[in-house]
């Protein structure tokens, strides 16, 4: 059977409109904070075919395919600020035979755009307008687990952590923490860690890196270290 969903989220930020409508509407600065869109060099956003409403800099709308929709909506407000309106609907048809699947969907779904939120408000408060490369990985079995050791097992924001990455050091706190994600916030970066087997999907890190370095190599340094995660010093 179909389930159809109908998120919808919204938060205050500290930057314009302008600044926003940015980082949602562009591919630069969705790898600052969401995660790198493929697309042409000097390639008009707005000339996307699955763009279908582009109204700088308050009104979005995405059909990345024909059952779903990503509506953003950008208001300013006082001082300077602006919210950030976001809905996010479509169908989809759940694995066979997976009872309870929609509700799993719905609940990660919804917690992982509380998470993507965050960390734009984290990169509009501590990176605004720096560029960012994105990075990735992924990694099966018991690496939740190790990555909260190795992150102190956090139940509140605000731990100071050290990572060992093929040689670079990773310092920063603890901005982030959920049963399902954690955060770190580095002076040059935002790294965020997503547990998703109730959808059925593998451990993740995303790497928001606004120093210039490498994405490949981010990439192959981040599934090393999934791998055999060390302790934090």
């Amino acid at each position: 059977m179909s389930h159809e969903f109908d998120i919808r989220t919204s938060i205050a930020l500290p930057a314009t409109p302008e600044q926003v409508w940015q980082a949602v509407a562009t591919p630069e600065g969705q790898a600052a904070w969401f995660m790198a869109v493929p697309t042409e060099p000097d390639a008009d956003p707005s000339a996307n075919p699955a763009v279908e409403i582009w109204e700088p800099p308050h009104r979005l709308l995405v059909r990345p395919d024909a059952t779903m929709a990503l509506e953003y909506l950008v208001e300013a407000a006082d001082g300077g600020t602006a919210v950030l309106r976001l809905v996010h609907s479509g169908v989809l048809d759940p694995p066979l035979g997976v009872e309870g699947w929609g509700d799993e969907f719905d609940a990660m779904t919804r917690a992982g755009w509380d998470q993507y939120f965050a960390t734009l408000r984290e990169y509009l408060t501590h990176f605004p307008g720096r560029a960012a490369t994105y990075a990735e990985a992924e990694a099966t079995g018991e690496v939740w687990e190790r990555i909260r050791d190795v992150l102190g097992r956090p139940d509140a924001p605000g731990g100071r952590v050290t990572i060992d990455l093929a040689g670079r050091t990773l310092a920063g706190e603890v901005d982030y923490v959920t049963d399902r994600f954690l955060g770190l916030r580095t002076d040059g970066a935002l790294i965020r860690f997503h547990e998703r087997s109730a959808i059925g999907m593998p451990v993740a890190v995303s790497h928001h890196d606004y120093t210039g370095a490498d994405p490949d190599e981010l990439s192959a340094a981040w599934a090393d270290w999934l791998a055999a995660p060390v302790p934090a010093t």
